[in-house]
């Protein structure tokens, strides 16, 4: 049924974190020894060569459609799976629709399975929901996209109204949990859910967390009719019981205020590409303002940081940011709506790259990740609706 929690106001433990790609996660027992992706990508261990990543890379190859026989189109959420289990196949790719075949948004209800050599099937066809897994507005899958040990896969729902408008619904949208056979097992949902639009996990000793970007928020009235406001980045706290579906346990505002708006072309622009540094630093693209905000102690802070009293780079090459992810070296590296091209950003918030992925890309760009051997970057390129691969 429908998991619906209320928020955790104190966290009084501390707990040793694996951290997961934005989208590539590991699937496994919690606890065993296996290797684990890391927030950028890389196998824990592997070496993290200096300099600039972006300059690694090659000219782009696309490695396969992304449209399943149903037709949906603008793919937008990206990741790999670590470990076969069930349907899941260790190397593959799932990527998230968010349009239907009528190219309407917010509507999107598959998620694709990718081999390597560019083979595909639909892993999961979300038609309908349990009437006990409800999701307040239905389906429409985002970039949210993540796997979790045992083979579950969570996938944000950000639903649109009628004719691709914003959902009226206050709260909107929910997770939905998917086991390995590519079948709803459970929703999460609660007021700190609301759009939720992209995410990165991490493992505990204890089970996960999610860092969640929303872009939307409620009006006075109990309803999003708005068409802009302020919106939040949520952490969840999840158990992982032994033999059992994943469980969401709380949820904590660790960013507020936000910007968001209503985008006819982009459905929303706001909060979206999140990534975690091995410091617990969360990084956030917010891409109307083209900034990169910085949340210190992500994983462990009680009060939320307001939004331009953390501001990590702004401007310059960020073009309507989208997509985030964590390089080797630990730079990151932003991908933009706007112009089809990647940013690698230090640490210390400099901009030392720029690389074009998709020659005028004005939006073509949205979800990334790393391969497993931490060299190349895998994204979807929405003009073509297909997954891309640049070779590092």
């Amino acid at each position: 049924m429908a998991i619906v929690e209320r928020r955790k106001n104190v966290r009084t433990r501390t707990r040793a974190r694996t951290r997961l790609a934005t989208g590539a996660a590991a699937v496994g027992a919690v606890g065993a020894a296996v290797i684990l992706t890391t927030a950028s990508g890389v196998l824990a261990g592997a070496a993290s060569p200096p300099g600039e990543f972006l300059s690694s890379l090659h000219k782009p190859v696309q490695i396969a459609s992304t449209v399943p026989p149903d037709g949906d189109v603008n793919p937008y959420g990206v990741t790999v799976v670590s470990q076969s289990i069930g349907r899941l196949v260790k190397g593959e790719t799932l990527v998230s629709n968010f349009n239907d075949k009528a190219n309407v948004q917010g509507t999107g209800s598959t998620i694709e399975e990718i081999a390597p050599h560019g083979t595909r099937s639909t892993f999961a066809h979300l038609t309908s929901l349990p009437p006990a897994d409800s999701c307040p507005g239905g389906i429409g899958l985002s970039t949210a996209l993540s796997i979790l040990p045992g083979g579950y896969v969570v996938v944000g729902s950000i639903p649109s109204g009628p004719g691709g408008a914003l959902p009226s619904q206050n709260p909107a949208g929910c997770l939905i949990v998917l086991n390995s056979a590519g079948a709803p097992v459970e929703t999460w949902s609660n007021p700190d859910i609301d759009g939720p639009w992209d995410m990165t996990t991490s493992l505990t000793s204890g089970g996960a967390e999610i860092f969640l970007s929303n872009v939307l928020s409620g009006s006075a009235n109990g309803t999003t009719t708005t068409s802009s406001g302020l919106c939040t980045v949520v952490r969840i706290d999840v158990a992982l019981p032994t033999g059992g579906a994943p469980e969401m346990t709380g949820t904590t505002v660790i960013g507020s205020a936000l910007p968001w708006r209503a985008d006819k072309a982009a459905f929303v622009l706001g909060p979206t590409g999140a990534a975690l540094s091995e410091q617990g630093t969360l990084y956030v693209a917010e891409t109307l303002t083209n900034q990169i905000i910085a949340i210190p102690q992500a994983p462990t802070r009680t009060t939320p940081v307001v939004y331009g009293t953390s501001t990590l780079t702004s401007r310059h090459y960020l073009n309507a940011p989208l997509g985030l992810m964590l390089a080797p070296d630990g730079d990151l590296i932003a991908v933009n709506g706007n112009d089809g091209n990647a940013v690698e950003i230090t640490p210390q918030g400099r901009q030392i790259a720029r690389h074009t992925l998709v020659p005028k890309g004005a939006g073509d760009l949205f979800g990334l990740t790393l391969t497993p051997n931490g060299r190349s970057v895998l994204f979807v390129n929405d003009g073509t609706n297909a997954l891309d691969l640049a070779k590092g």
